[in-house]
């Protein structure tokens, strides 16, 4: 694959070095600092930004700088984002209308995150890592805790790495009464069969 030729070619990033500032705020001068706080980072380390423009944030985070390097010298010129750049740009657009509260909860091997849109807005945004399943729903209904969230009527979403009777969708809907699987968000037609619509969600909405 890597020897073909693409029209385009656009890498995503998927770490936890990242940030999101509001773009009221934002210095670029100073774009190390916002990291700071949540991360340790070196000073060799390069560290970007992409814009939300939805909800008006920037997303700082420290990219793969020997990921990028490698496709430059395969490809040439290509784009780049972080992860959670696309899973919040996708979640915004869909939920754009929707008035409900909503927790997404994105499922990585030792790591997910929660987003909760309310309103159509971005509310909250966390990583979090994570060892066994009770870790998992201790962050959940913490956040859940910390800003007044009834685990009986809110609307639980899992995407990612997490199927039906696994031991985290298992502990989540012991705890939480409505808990479902997010859908894809396009219309783009795979030759081979997905899993779920929701395993790859952040991959498939980033292109």
């Amino acid at each position: 694959m890597l020897k073909n030729k693409f029209e385009a070619v656009n890498i995503i990033h998927d770490n936890e070095l990242s940030t999101l500032v509001p773009k009221a705020i934002f210095n670029e001068s100073a774009i190390a600092d916002y990291l700071k706080f949540n991360s340790k980072i070196l000073k060799s380390d390069f560290v970007t930004f992409d814009a939300i423009e939805r909800n008006q944030s920037v997303n700082v985070y420290i990219p793969y700088v020997n990921i990028n390097n490698y496709i430059f010298d395969l490809f040439g010129d290509f784009t780049y984002k972080h992860a959670s750049t696309v899973l919040i740009e996708t979640i915004l657009e869909s939920d754009k209308n929707t008035l409900e509260p909503k927790f997404y909860i994105n499922v990585n091997h030792n790591r997910f995150e929660i987003i909760i849109v309310n309103e159509g807005k971005l509310q909250f945004y966390n990583s979090f890592e994570y060892a066994t399943k009770e870790d998992f729903i201790y962050y959940i209904l913490f956040t859940a805790e910390q800003l007044k969230y009834n685990p009986e009527t809110l609307k639980l979403i899992l995407l990612g790495h997490v199927i039906k009777d696994d031991a985290l969708y298992n502990i989540a809907y012991k705890y939480i009464r409505h808990v479902s699987f997010g859908d894809k968000k396009n219309n783009y037609v795979f030759t081979e069969k997905q899993k779920t619509n929701h395993s790859n969600f952040t991959l498939t909405n980033s292109f």
